[in-house]
Order: structure tokens, then sequence, then C-alpha cells
């Protein structure tokens, strides 16, 4: 089969879509199709992040990311695809590719989270979204295939407090590819950009710096229960600008000198950064899923996760990792919870953690049901 991805953007600053969409992009390779991939993307800017043809028809105007080239691109060629993957909500992408393939392609919508009704709580935004919901938004859902949730209780509570709520809703199993190099080999790799870090104990936060993901809540958590021999590491990029204010408040609270930022990783930083962790720390206030969660996982390492990561549930019951509320107070429990561990716990957590990956977030285990989502037989 020949499939199309289109996505606002392959910038991976942007976080999870961009990422989802460059795994898919693999995972449907590995099972023998042929993808491509349309973006709003000036031309060169980030086509080597997936290896496969990208056309790139920006670049799109503003936050919307108008670009009628985009349109006129997804019309020209749409008879050579069997089925399409559109990966995010809110831009022109959605309505260019509902109005180039709807009635005559198949193609399916993965949300990406941007459908939680966490986002109410933003009323500007919420009135500025309900607007575009009403005149062009619910169509280009209600008029695809089924939109894609990665887990039942994103798929329970997307779109609450909108309109006209009419599409096909499917979980499809979310997840990631896993690591591509041995543990030993990615540390090196690691700490030879990061000697600093070598030898030392850590929690490692990976994730866009943003209020969304309780970056404070978690240095505030880590002051006030870590011991002096644990440092933390937040790894990710800082599009908002908010990494000065954490840092003056990681110098207040006196914990500056454990606190190392790293920027965003990817590739065998990556996975470095993973396994050379204690264990991965996620106090997030809303996750649809959370890619990072899962990458975890799959190196075997333990996720110690708000209530708020919608794939908790799951994780807990598997024995997988630990679990509280998006709070300083849970967020000190959850670190608390495993120091207490001993070191038979945790390396049973270890092997449950990679037995969860391998039965839920393999990404493998997804493109099935994409290929069902869209109607195609694989």
């Amino acid at each position: 089969m020949r499939l199309l991805h289109v996505i606002h953007t392959l910038d991976p600053s942007h976080g999870g879509p961009s990422e989802s969409a460059r795994m898919f992009v693999l995972a449907h390779q590995r099972a023998g199709n042929v993808v491509e991939v349309a973006t709003l993307d000036a031309p060169g800017a980030f086509e080597s992040r997936v290896n496969c043809e990208v056309h790139a028809c920006g670049p799109g105007r503003g936050v919307y990311g108008y670009a009628p080239k985009l349109y006129e691109w997804l019309r020209a060629n749409r008879s050579r695809f069997d089925g399409v993957i559109v990966n995010g909500v809110w831009q022109y992408h959605g309505r260019a590719a509902r109005k180039a393939f709807a009635g005559h392609r198949p193609y399916v919508v993965f949300a990406h989270g941007m459908l939680d009704p966490y986002f109410r709580k933003f009323k500007l935004k919420h009135i500025k979204k309900l607007a575009y919901w009403t005149l062009a938004e619910a169509k280009n859902l209600n008029q695809a295939n089924a939109v894609c949730f990665t887990s039942e209780e994103e798929k329970k509570i997307a779109a609450e407090g909108f309109p006209f709520r009419k599409f096909q809703r499917v979980v499809v199993p979310y997840g990631t590819t896993g690591p591509d190099t041995d543990a030993e080999t990615a540390k090196k790799f690691f700490f030879d950009a990061h000697p600093h870090l070598a030898g030392l104990r850590y929690l490692l936060f990976l994730g866009r710096i943003h209020p969304k993901k309780a970056c404070d809540i978690l240095l505030e958590a880590f002051a006030r229960v870590a011991p002096p021999d644990l440092h933390l590491v937040m790894a990710g990029p800082d599009g908002d600008n908010w990494r000065p204010a954490l840092a003056a408040i990681a110098g207040r609270l006196g914990i500056a000198d454990r606190v190392h930022w790293t920027g965003m990783l990817s590739a065998q930083l990556k996975w470095g950064a993973f396994f050379g962790a204690e264990a991965f720390i996620l106090p997030s206030h809303q996750e649809n899923f959370g890619i990072a969660v899962a990458d975890a996982l799959s190196c075997g390492i333990i996720p110690l996760i708000s209530d708020k990561v919608n794939i908790a549930p799951e994780i807990a019951a598997d024995g997988a990792g630990l679990v509280q509320p998006d709070s300083v107070e849970g967020t000190m429990e959850l670190i608390r919870g495993y120091l207490a561990m001993t070191e038979n716990e945790k390396n049973l957590m270890r092997a449950n953690a990679r037995a969860c990956y391998r039965k839920r977030y393999s990404l493998g285990n997804a493109v099935d049901a994409v290929y069902k989502a869209l109607g195609l037989a694989q």
C-alpha cells in the first residue's frame, strides 16, 4: 500500500505529533508499505527526520499555517494513495486534507491530545477554538473515516464542550519503536556529550519545558524529598523560554547545582539519557499518551508519572511504574515511593516495564489498527 502522512510540521521541538509521524513512517515501512509525508514546513527544513519522500508545501502563514499550495498538492496527488493519516487538529493542514480527500480517499485523524478538555481552562483560547470548531474543525473530523486516540480515557473525554461531535472514535494501541542501540553504547554516547553527568545518580525528565508538564512542581517536590546525592536531568526544548524562571526557582530552592539542563535530546543521546537514569519522572497536568513514558518502558526504566497521563491506569495495573496526583505532594510521593523500594522490588518493576512495553506500546502493534480504521486490508 501507499500511505500519506499529513502534518503541520516535522520540527521535533513541536513535541509529540512530529515524533509520532516519524515513528509511524518507520512502522509502516517495516510492514512493507510505501510512505510519503506532506507538511507545511518550508522546503529543506526538516525532511531529514524521516526516511521517506517529504513534500514541504510551506511555509504556512502564522500559527494556523495557511498555505494554499498544500491543498493544491494534496488534490493533484490524492489518486496515488490508498490511505491518509492526518496528524493534529486546529490548523490548516486538517482543513486542506478534508477538502482534498473526503469522498475520494479514506483518511483518519490523530488527535494527539489536542481535543483534551484540559485546554478549556484557558478561556480565551477555548473561545477561539470553539469558533473554529463550528466553522471547520467539526467538519474535518466528522467526515474522516475515524478519529484516532491513544487510550480509552482520551477517547472518552475528547472534544467535551464542543457541539456537533459526530465523528467515529477508535483507540489505536500507540507506542514507540524503542531503542535502536544497546544500553552501554547509548550511555557512552550520552556521557561523552555530557561528561559532568557521568557517575551521578539522576532522575530524568524528558519532554517539552512547558507549564503543562508541571516542571515547577517537579522542582519543588525534588527539593523537598530527594537526598543530596540524587540529581535531576531536565531534557527537552524550551519553546516558551520558561527555563530561566525555572532555573531561578531551582536557585531559590537550593538545588541549582543538582538540576542539569541538556536541551532537546534525540537518537542515541536520548536513549543514553534513559539508560543512565535511576528512573523517569513526568508529573504532567495533561498527557494524552506520553511517548517518553513508552520510551522509558522500552528501556526497562521505571516511570514515575502523574495520574493525568492517560496511560497511567494500564501502567499501574501492570506493576510497571508508580502513579500519583499531579501536585507537589503527589510528586513527592512518587520520589519517596521509588527511593523506598528495595533493589529486588526495583528489578521486578523494571522487568514489568519491559513486559508492559512489549504487550501494549510497541509501535508495531498499532499498524494493523490504523489499517482497520482506514478500512484497508493489509
